[in-house]
């Protein structure tokens, strides 16, 4: 029996990760990241200083080293890897630098600088010098004045500052040059502003427009850019900005997956207990934060104004307020430092089995039963069920139930019992993404006392010693505990898990475990409880957590505290499924008026749907040749009588800008009169949504597929082509796998069955319900224009074969990918669940989805993944309704997101 000190945890996690692997993994990534972008010819001369030595073996390897070092299991490895192979080098990072850290700490900053530069990242660098002016204008005899918080900047203030900021520039330019770390500075030309209120704080700047390619040109020739936070008027006047804000706009032009704000604080602190606030989910605590007495003043701007660039950025972004010394380890490591802010995962909680059963009756056994081994697991998690059936727990889970934790409570006082982890379970994607993160600070705010144990070769066991206050190993077993102080509970524990170690916590089978289950309820609650272990690479743990004993290091300041945001370990909580990723204009009117051109067919019908329970969305004109002059059924926000709408009176109702969005919900070949028409307006604010296949191919739109293209290119369009039905399911059943498809002329094919709605509205043999009775219909069997547009969006060709059958709606593809390598059916389902983790619309299934399961769904079902057995060929099903995700629902998340909503508001969800 010995205790588990944090060297040993950290040791023991260590020996399950093959450290040579991940070095070549590293290496592998080292090599393609680090290799310079050659010079320009003329500039030759330069290319020996460049790639040497920053960019030598040596050099390499112990940047890398110096990462891996802080990182103690495999799962944060794999973390790392991730984030450091999937962003561009100027899409990594902003980094705001107070005036403070230049003057203290100005060689941490530059150590750590340094260390990414050898890992060819180059953070965008924007820095202030308050203090600094602070002192000078003291010197001048200046004295400061403020208005709402903000510097009034008179002329001789202008002129200090912006001597004082060229001065403080080149010092951070020639300390990275001293280090070895080459640096452009950027005073001018990338910060535009318009005068802030002028008569009341003079020379000071709104920024309004940031032109990032002086900053791109930097990092294409090998440099980092190191900004002020000086901006210019329209006509070339020097402005005074906030640096914060103005990193926060540099974020919005950038869209890095980090913006650092470093501090000599190191981060937020509750100022009613002292200690640091590690993480804020914005999504639950939000507005929690906003009502604490000491949330005021400029911690409350901080938090809000974060909050409102986070709600610009992707969901994979965040803010990290953290100290110079601690820069590396927030990059890539899981326990991170200082205050991380992200938008975080949305838990629900249940206390009964009634509660999972109104959610979904079958997702809670998914969760319980994935990653067991067995055929008999099934018949094991229901016994496990039926002893919560008479048990008092809690359960915390995310609206997918990836993440999964049980909670059984203690009995009395919960101040002064323990309770216990009963299960605690997670996919592959909700690790790697931190769900578990939020998870545990949702057990650590609502449970002051909590013992769980796991298996003392578990990869996460670093992870879970982070989580605790103390721990102790026995057989390879570990205990884990937090919030126990007193001697007297210690011991107890201790004396229970010493005694009963192997009857109560062994490593005995998880059927047997639950078979005593029932019977030893009562005693559960005096003290032990069952614990289900569900985590990667863990065998059937299932040991009764309990007794304890205090660690000899002293108690951290940051664990077990029951107030809100300031006592758990925090992770990055990162994916909701129904993330606001639009960008709303404060100065437009809402609700956005809309008009819809051709609405005869299915597709207008379910889009006008969409539109009735869209709260900001107007239906204003619903043009249709064939029911002009009757009335619009199934909106009932108002009356509307359909037009027939010319080109002419499109052009004069742009002209006014009357319409905010126009949907072009017409046939092939027939929308470009109206489009060029709205072109010739001069309206060039007005989105406009193609429905049709007119544009697809056409480089001036934006193809309108969220899944797998940027949003915030979306959100940006004001031309959006809308993607076919068959090609959407296509795509996404055929895009994670991508980068491990054989090479030409094998190439994948996708045999296509959609239902007759598919074939409009207008009779043909294609719609005609006794034709196609006990029948299959094939066409176009070559040349679909959906294969080219397939073809082309995925940068590579597809073969597509379609069909008609005889129900309504809903399309069923069966995709047959060839493998440039042996693939296993598990590692190629995990590849689809990480690509579309977090994407509420895409859900992926182990077994073949059906297509009767989504007719008047919103989303698309991907399963089957069958591998052949030579394992160079896997099949995938895919299902979509041609009428919703297939067209209506998708081109509502193309005009959310263009218009500035909430990508899923008005998207029911799927039951």
């Amino acid at each position: 029996m010995q205790a588990l000190s944090r060297p040993l945890a950290r040791q023991v996690a260590a020996r399950s990760v093959n450290r040579t692997a991940l070095y070549t993994q590293a290496s592998t990534a080292l090599v393609q990241r680090t290799r310079p972008i050659p010079p320009p010819k003329a500039r030759r001369r330069h290319v020996r200083s460049f790639a040497s030595p920053r960019y030598d073996d040596g050099s390499a390897r112990s940047a890398v080293i110096n990462v891996l070092n802080n990182i103690g299991s495999k799962r944060e490895v794999q973390q790392y890897l991730a984030q450091f192979t999937s962003v561009s080098s100027q899409q990594f990072a902003v980094i705001k630098v107070g005036g403070a850290i230049l003057t203290d700490y100005l060689d941490q900053l530059c150590a750590s600088l340094r260390n990414l530069n050898q890992m060819g990242l180059f953070p965008v660098i924007i820095h202030g010098a308050g203090p600094q002016l602070n002192r000078l204008l003291e010197e001048a005899g200046v004295e400061p004045k403020y208005q709402e918080g903000i510097r009034i900047t008179d002329g001789k203030t202008l002129g200090i500052a912006r001597k004082l900021f060229l001065e403080e520039n080149l010092k951070v330019v020639e300390a990275l040059e001293s280090w070895g770390v080459r640096a452009r500075p950027i005073t001018s030309g990338v910060l535009m502003a318009d005068y802030k209120d002028k008569e009341t704080f003079q020379f000071v700047g709104e920024v309004n427009e940031v032109n990032v390619g002086s900053i791109k040109a930097a990092i294409a020739d090998g440099y980092i850019p190191v900004l002020t936070c000086m901006a210019e008027s329209e006509d070339g006047q020097v402005l005074n900005v906030n640096a914060d804000k103005a990193a926060a706009e540099l974020a919005r032009a950038l869209v890095p997956l980090k913006i650092v704000y470093l501090s000599e604080k190191g981060g937020i602190h509750d100022k009613e207990t002292g200690k640091l606030v590690e993480a804020i989910n914005l999504d639950e605590e939000y507005d929690e934060y906003m009502k604490k007495p000491w949330v005021i003043h400029g911690t409350r701007s901080k938090i809000r104004d974060i909050k409102t660039l986070l709600d610009d950025l992707p969901r994979s972004s965040s803010v990290a307020i953290i100290h110079p010394e601690s820069l590396e380890r927030e990059l890539f490591t899981h326990s991170g430092a200082g205050t991380l802010i992200r938008r975080g995962t949305k838990l629900y909680q249940a206390s009964s089995l009634a509660e999972f059963e109104a959610i979904s009756p079958t997702m809670l056994k998914q969760a319980l039963v994935r990653n067991r081994e067995g055929l008999d697991s099934a018949a094991v998690v229901d016994r496990y069920l039926d002893t919560l059936k008479s048990s008092s727990f809690r359960a915390y889970f995310d609206e997918n139930m990836e993440a999964l934790a049980i909670v059984l409570p203690p009995t009395g006082q919960p101040s002064t019992q323990l309770a216990h982890l009963s299960t605690l379970t997670m996919t592959r994607s909700a690790w790697l993404s931190n769900i578990a993160d939020n998870v545990f600070q949702s057990l650590k705010r609502d449970f002051p006392k909590l013992a769980w144990t796991v298996k003392q070769d578990d990869e996460n066991l670093t992870w879970f010693s982070e989580k605790a206050d103390g721990s102790i190993a026995k057989k390879g077993e570990v205990l884990f505990w937090y919030g126990i102080e007193s001697p007297e509970e210690v011991r107890e524990l201790m004396s229970e898990f010493v005694h009963h170690g192997r009857q109560m916590f062994g490593d005995v089978n998880l059927e047997s475990q639950l078979h005593r289950a029932a019977a030893a309820a009562e005693r559960i609650r005096a003290g032990a409880a069952t614990l289900i272990g569900n985590r990667p690479g863990a065998q059937q743990q299932q040991a009764r957590a309990f007794s304890t004993s205090t660690r000899s290091q002293p108690r951290r300041a940051n664990v077990a505290s029951p107030q809100l945001g300031s006592g758990s370990r925090r992770g990055y909580a990162t994916t909701n499924p129904n993330p606001p990723l639009g960008i709303k204009n404060s100065e437009k009117d809402y609700p956005s008026k809309v008009a819809l051109i051709g609405a005869r067919g299915f597709t207008g019908q379910a889009l006008i749907d969409l539109l009735n329970r869209h709260p900001n969305m107007d239906l204003c004109h619903v043009s249709s040749r064939e029911l002009a002059g009757k009335k619009l059924k199934g909106y009932n926000k108002k009356e509307i009588i359909y037009e027939n709408l010319s080109p002419d009176d499109v052009r004069r109702m742009a002209e006014r800008k009357e319409i905010d969005c126009w949907v072009m919900a017409l046939p092939n070949g027939v929308c470009k009169p109206f489009v060029d028409a709205l072109d010739e307006s001069g309206h060039k604010e007005a989105v406009v949504i193609d429905l049709s296949a007119d544009y697809r191919f056409d480089p001036k739109w934006t193809y309108g597929l969220p899944e797998l293209v940027q949003r915030g290119k979306i959100a940006s369009a004001t031309r959006i082509s809308n993607p076919g039905c068959y090609a959407t399911a296509a795509q996404l059943g055929i895009a994670p796998l991508l980068p491990h498809l054989a090479p030409s002329p094998a190439h994948p094919t996708v045999f296509g069955v959609s239902g007759y709605s598919g074939a409009g509205t207008k009779p043909s043999p294609k719609n005609d319900v006794e034709n196609l009775t006990n029948n299959i219909i094939p066409y176009s069997l070559t040349d679909h224009i959906h294969e080219r547009e397939i073809s082309a969006q995925l940068g590579t060709e597809v073969a597509f074969i379609p069909h008609v059958a005889v129900w309504f709606a809903g399309i069923h593809h069966t995709i047959s990918l060839p493998l440039a390598h042996q693939m296993a059916s598990r590692d190629i389902r995990n590849l689809y669940q990480d690509r579309y983790h977090g994407e509420r619309l895409v859900a992926i299934r182990g077994e073949s989805p059906s297509v009767k399961m989504i007719a008047g769904k919103h989303g698309v079902e991907i399963g089957g993944f069958a591998v052949h057995s030579g394992g160079k060929r896997v099949v995938v099903n895919v299902t979509i309704d041609n009428l919703l995700k297939g067209a209506a629902t998708q081109c509502l998340q193309n005009m959310n997101l263009a218009l500035g909503y909430a990508e899923y508001e008005g998207i029911p969800e799927d039951k």
